[in-house]
């Protein structure tokens, strides 16, 4: 709808050896975020966002005029559209100024009281999308072949005109848009329950002494080396969700009653079928990607086994899913030389791209971690008028490297569509923004294991491959099956339970790793583990990181294979930013995720990566 769419361990240095020094602008290069560049300082910020405040009401002045005339109808969406423009610009400022300093209670108040400028903003525009309904098709397309200006906003007015049968009345928008102040706060309990307040058990792990085994130390802890530890983690950490398991359960099922609420009130069939028409992704797409991961769960078996191989294991249990399979040293790799890796494993995409790239790494990031610094890693692309913004948390690892590429992709599809599209058709969906951030390392793989020779950095580019498949396709594909199950329980009137999700998910958590097939043993107690998951607060999210992944290896082989047109297919979907919907788009630039092939590519990349591995296995074990 038109509203709705428009906000829219080996050692490192032995790859150093393979760059060539200097790419980058190194003479402006910095490590940290200069937020001025946005704002000179704090009040000229506040100055700002009490002007865009004080606009917002003026969209009631086009209410009820947008018929009036084309121009009238440019004149109004170009109003909605500066606001918005300008009301995100100060939503990633406040974002950004928060996460450099979680601790601070005055830039969480700032980003709150920022954000409800945006509430506000959607609310005084929801009664847009009810009128332009009104006008018609007939009509919408007379104005757009009459009045240039409203060429930008041609595709979400088509798209707005083809949900017409679920846009509701103008006074039940605003309603709606309303509900939208709460219906958040599900997933807001869920995190102050999970983060804050359950009471932790303090553990005694072998090697290690008393811990207290919260979220961050089960994370920590669940992959070491000692499988005594791994063990004694799992247990006692997953025995203190199960004893909340009736409170967790209530808050999840609210939270797919909600999702069941927002889709019959606009009169869908199936929350999923509302959710993927926002972007007109067609079912089929999500049915496809369950469909061909069940077929493939040999596959994943073959990950399993050959997990179970490299630890050494007589048998695999699902305490060791985390264990470490990757060689391990201590050595790191400066900032500076993982920069210079990621532009050269960029090389395939052009000059243009990399040169764009290198400044980007010189001058859009903050690189290292810093006391109450947000974790993690992101890169936030609203800013049309400036540049994107990257969060890292550096640390010299090649997981550091990969994911500097990983966000140098999202950084610069952002880049590219701001610079090609108008404003209305910037921003890009999240199925499409996560092809490019995958992409960046599928070609990051390639660059190192075309470059280097040596058995040990192989078996770490490809096991890291591996890991990162499993778990974003395999793994993501089962958390979109337990979306979907749980969903259909409760739209056939079904109330769901702590004790009915962790049935729910075991029996899939022991589908896909091959409990009965003797692959691997799951604990019944694991059953609660989707009480760990926060993405199931955001409806139908997850599967887009293994449609992107699935997208992004099936189109860097086509580009590394030297395809015609495959790169210039491919930097024009990125160009393409919301142009279209982005089936289409991935259509054009190579894949089409209601078929089975971009799937079946990415497959056997999985088994070149782990033929390779095993024939290492093989000669190791003759070695000794």
């Amino acid at each position: 709808m038109f509203v709705a769419r428009s906000f829219a361990g080996l050692a490192l240095v032995a790859l150093v050896v393979l760059l060539a020094p200097g790419a980058g602008a190194q003479d402006t290069a910095r490590t940290q975020w200069d937020l001025t560049e946005m704002y000179p300082d704090r009040a000229a910020f506040l100055e700002t966002r009490e002007l865009v405040s004080g606009r917002v009401p003026a969209i009631e002045g086009c209410r009820g005029t947008l018929g009036a005339s084309a121009q009238r109808l440019a004149q109004c969406l170009n109003l909605a559209s500066d606001l918005r423009r300008e009301y995100v610009k100060l939503a990633i400022y406040a974002g950004l100024s928060s996460d450099l300093n979680l601790r601070d209670a005055d830039g969480q108040q700032l980003k709150a009281e920022t954000y409800r400028v945006g509430v506000d903003l959607r609310t005084a525009s929801s009664w847009m999308d009810p009128e332009i309904v009104a006008l018609g098709s007939a009509t919408i397309e007379s104005y757009l072949a009459e009045e240039p200006e409203l060429q930008p906003y041609a595709f979400d007015l088509r798209e707005t005109l083809r949900q017409a049968e679920h846009t509701l009345e103008a006074e039940q928008e605003a309603l709606l848009s309303r509900v939208g102040v709460f219906s958040g706060k599900f997933s807001e309990v869920y995190q102050q329950l999970t983060v804050s307040d359950m009471p932790y058990p303090t553990v005694e792990l072998p090697g290690i002494g008393e811990i207290r085994l919260d979220n961050q130390a089960y994370v920590t802890h669940r992959g070491s080396d000692d499988r005594d530890v791994r063990s004694r983690v799992f247990t006692e950490f997953w025995g203190t969700y199960s004893q909340y398991a009736n409170t967790l359960g209530t808050l999840l099922n609210s939270e797919v009653q909600k999702n069941w609420f927002y889709a019959s009130s606009r009169d869908y069939g199936s929350a999923l079928e509302a959710s993927l028409d926002r972007n007109d992704i067609p079912v089929d797409v999500y049915v496809t990607l369950i469909r061909d991961v069940r077929a493939n769960l040999p596959v994943l078996h073959r990950m399993l086994d050959l997990r179970r191989r490299i630890l050494g294991l007589d048998s695999l249990a699902y305490s060791d899913i985390y264990a470490s399979i990757l060689p391990q040293v201590d050595a790191t790799t400066p900032w500076d030389d993982g920069k210079d890796i990621v532009l050269q494993a960029l090389a395939p995409l052009g000059e243009d791209y990399v040169a764009t790239a290198a400044t980007g790494l010189d001058r859009w990031i903050d690189v290292y971690s810093a006391d109450g610094k947000r974790g993690g890693a992101y890169s936030s692309g609203g800013w049309y008028d400036g540049h994107p913004w990257v969060l890292l948390n550096y640390n010299g690892s090649f997981d550091s490297v990969s994911t500097a590429a990983h966000e140098m992709g999202h950084a610069m599809h952002s880049w590219l569509s701001n610079h090609n599209q108008p404003y209305p058709t910037s921003g890009y969906s999240i199925m499409a923004a996560e092809v490019s951030s995958t992409f960046n390392e599928a070609l990051l793989k390639e660059h190192l294991l075309v470059n280097q020779s040596d058995p040990a950095l192989r078996m770490l580019v490809l096991g890291d491959f591996l890991e990162r498949f499993r778990q974003t396709v395999f793994r993501q594909a089962m958390f979109a099956e337990f979306e979907l199950e749980i969903h259909r329980r409760v739209e056939e009137g079904e109330s769901l339970t702590g004790e009915s999700l962790s049935e729910i998910y075991l029996d899939l958590l022991r589908t896909y790793h091959g409990h009965d097939l003797g692959v691997m043993e799951v604990d019944e107690l694991y059953g609660i583990e989707w009480a760990f998951i926060p993405h199931f607060y955001r409806g139908f999210y997850v599967y887009q990181y293994a449609t992107g992944m699935v997208a992004s290896t099936a189109l860097a082989e086509n580009v590394l294979a030297g395809e015609p047109g495959a790169t210039e297919r491919y930097l024009e979907f990125l160009a393409s930013g919301g142009s279209d919907d982005p089936i289409e788009l991935l259509k054009r630039a190579g894949v089409d995720l209601e078929s089975s092939e971009p799937f079946n590519t990415a497959i056997r990349a999985v088994n070149r990566a782990m033929d390779e591995i095993e024939l290492e296995l093989e000669t190791v074990t003759a070695e000794n």
